[in-house]
């Protein structure tokens, strides 16, 4: 292909990517029905994983939604907090997973003792752990308003950072039907 002809191909395909990355989450969502409860602003990037949760993930939800509300933080945190921890456990609190754990997390978020997040007790304890998560999320500036994956990214540390956006509608569904309960 000559110079001149890959230019303009590539030139359309960049035009074309750029129109999509800034329409593509606006045409995504035109037609969102809102769920049960108040709803919370979201603007998810990326495509959304979505699981059925059984009575343990779900009380485990509503553990962190009970401590956002004691840490006197707005539904967004709750929103960052639960899918972070989708992505961390599926919102399962678990324990040490011998061979095919990672380091020495545990938890709904993973957290490591080795690291400082707490005794492996504490660490399993889905109020100490979503504080300490909360703890964490407040020293980071901005927050309110960063994309979910870059807050729940900078005090996590993940080696993937970007999983976390997938959660997010997930985690926003959550939040607006049991914030209120």
């Amino acid at each position: 292909m000559n110079t001149m002809l890959r230019k303009s191909v590539l030139g359309i395909a960049g035009l074309a990517f750029t129109g999509g990355v800034f329409a593509g989450p606006i045409a995504a969502h035109a037609d969102a029905r809102p769920v049960e409860g108040k709803p919370v602003a979201v603007a998810v990037q990326g495509a959304q994983s979505k699981i059925d949760l059984n009575d343990e993930q779900l009380a485990n939800a509503k553990a962190i939604i009970a401590a956002t509300k004691k840490a006197g933080l707005p539904e967004r945190a709750a929103v960052i907090s639960i899918a972070t921890s989708l992505q961390e456990s599926k919102l399962e609190n678990l324990g040490h997973l011998g061979d095919a754990n990672d380091h020495d997390s545990l938890g709904l978020f993973q957290q490591r003792p080795s690291s400082g997040w707490g005794t492996p007790e504490q660490i399993t304890n889905p109020e100490y752990s979503t504080l300490a998560f909360l703890k964490g999320l407040k020293q980071v500036d901005g927050w309110q308003d960063m994309p979910l994956t870059e807050a729940a990214q900078t005090v996590q540390v993940s080696a993937y950072p970007d999983a976390y956006a997938q959660w997010e509608q997930q985690a926003a569904d959550i939040v607006a039907h049991n914030w209120n309960s």
